[in-house]
């Protein structure tokens, strides 16, 4: 079994014990467990170099490669802020290495696992609107990551929910479409589940458990994310055997127990957790094709002891997630590249500017308000020197919504406007002027 445990984890985490050899608190199995640098199983990982040179940095920027200093680095791809420009990558040939690798990565879980957060430090740039509020994804969204001779694409999806929830809340059908019919096209499956979220991280999402026991056949490995936040770090061991089934990579493992004092808190049973699936699922979810009896089962599963890996990790810091991206490179089977490699994302630039916004709409304002509102185009222009100015119209559903976006003096929408700007200079590599005008809706 394989488990990839990150660094800080590992140093204040207590010890595993395999079947095989002793006590220790990494078990490799499979492909070897990833290391800092050098050379890992067979592939070599060479440090970015600093390139002071214009001409280098300015074909980097593009998303070219370079060659400095012997050493073949390639800085991540960026978004055209023309959408003819982006149509016409997207429709480019892919320029085709000799020996190509390529692997379909889907990212699922519950809602707030931090599945974007992933992709954006996978992606190496922000591409993916993220928030601490539910339903920041909408839909599906593919994200381009190339490296060397491989490519791997990662398929960002909604958190997993049930029919009933999105009839209830009158949601978007992407919400719950959009995950299941992405598994699909997938080589691999990633569950990331919040580790830090104690009232649910003891059990596997029920959706989640429905998706992997519908697509049996497609490898999936198991994320235990926001790691940082969990003071206990025993308690990521504990959780690991619960949501693996004490199985991992075909193996058994086995977890030093635990005494618990009488008042340790009882973990709420299945049924208390997912209100939302009571009923006849097979006959109300259009996903599901599994029969009554299979959704029975899974019922009393805790987890799913199918999963090929293990990975402990904050998905806010760089280092945690380079194991991860080393899996999936040497994952990739060989097969030709289905994107250029200037490539990033397939969301138009319109997309990706309205998705920010409304990252920030949501960070910035309580409640319904930033999902009761919607985004138009007004302006979209670049100017000289390369400046992108941008005009969006945001429309309010209420009076009392409209004065809560504006603020006291504007200070709020002066403040969204300018954080969102901020990434999308970063996202399209150039200056972002933008200007956000309220409305109400009519």
């Amino acid at each position: 079994m394989a488990l990839r445990v990150c660094a800080r984890v590992v140093r204040e985490a207590s010890v595993f014990s395999a079947r095989h050899g002793n006590a220790s608190w990494v078990l490799t199995a499979g492909n070897a467990a990833c290391s800092r640098g050098g050379r890992r199983n067979g592939f070599i990982f060479t440090p970015a170099c600093f390139i002071t040179s214009e001409v280098f940095l300015n074909r980097l920027t593009k998303g070219k490669a370079a060659e400095a200093d012997g050493s073949f680095y390639r800085l991540p791809a960026s978004v055209p802020p023309d959408s003819g420009e982006h149509v016409s990558l997207l429709l480019r040939h892919p320029d085709q290495p000799d020996k190509p690798k390529l692997l379909k990565v889907a990212i699922i879980g519950a809602p707030n696992a931090g599945k974007s957060t992933l992709s954006n430090q996978l992606l190496g740039r922000k591409v993916f609107a993220v928030s601490k509020k539910v339903h920041t994804t909408r839909s599906r969204a593919l994200g381009v990551l190339t490296q060397d001779d491989t490519q791997i694409i990662l398929l960002d999806t909604p958190g997993l929910i049930p029919p009933s929830k999105v009839k209830r809340h009158q949601l978007e059908k992407s919400l719950l479409v959009d995950p299941w019919n992405t598994v699909k096209e997938a080589d691999l499956l990633v569950v990331v589940v919040d580790v830090a979220d104690r009232w649910t991280c003891s059990r596997l999402d029920f959706e989640a458990l429905k998706c992997l026991a519908q697509h049996p056949d497609i490898p999936a490995v198991l994320v235990l994310n926001k790691v940082d936040l969990v003071k206990d770090k025993n308690k990521l061991l504990d959780v690991t055997a619960q949501l693996t089934c004490g199985v991992v990579n075909g193996r058994r493992i086995r977890v030093r127990p635990v005494i618990k004092p009488p008042w340790a808190e009882q973990r709420p049973l299945r049924d208390s957790l997912d209100e939302d699936n009571a009923g006849p699922e097979g006959s109300t979810d259009p996903n599901s094709k599994l029969n009554k009896e299979q959704l029975k089962v899974l019922r009393d599963q805790q987890g799913w002891a199918h999963f090929k890996d293990v990975f402990m990790l904050s998905s806010v810091d760089s280092e945690d997630v380079e194991p991860l991206k080393g899996y999936f490179m040497v994952a990739a089977k060989p097969g030709p590249w289905q994107y250029h490699s200037e490539v990033l994302t397939d969301q138009s630039p319109e997309a990706v500017c309205t998705n920010i916004i409304r990252e920030k709409l949501l960070e910035n304002l309580p409640e319904e308000v930033p999902y009761s509102m919607t985004q138009a185009v007004d302006l979209w222009h670049e100017g000289e020197n390369d400046e992108l100015a941008i005009s969006m119209k945001l429309y309010a559903k209420k009076e009392a919504h409209l004065r809560m976006v504006i603020g006291k003096a504007g200070q709020l929408i002066a403040q969204i406007a300018r954080e969102a700007s901020e990434d999308l200079s970063r996202i399209y590599l150039r200056d972002v002027k933008l200007k956000l005008v309220v409305k109400l809706r009519k």
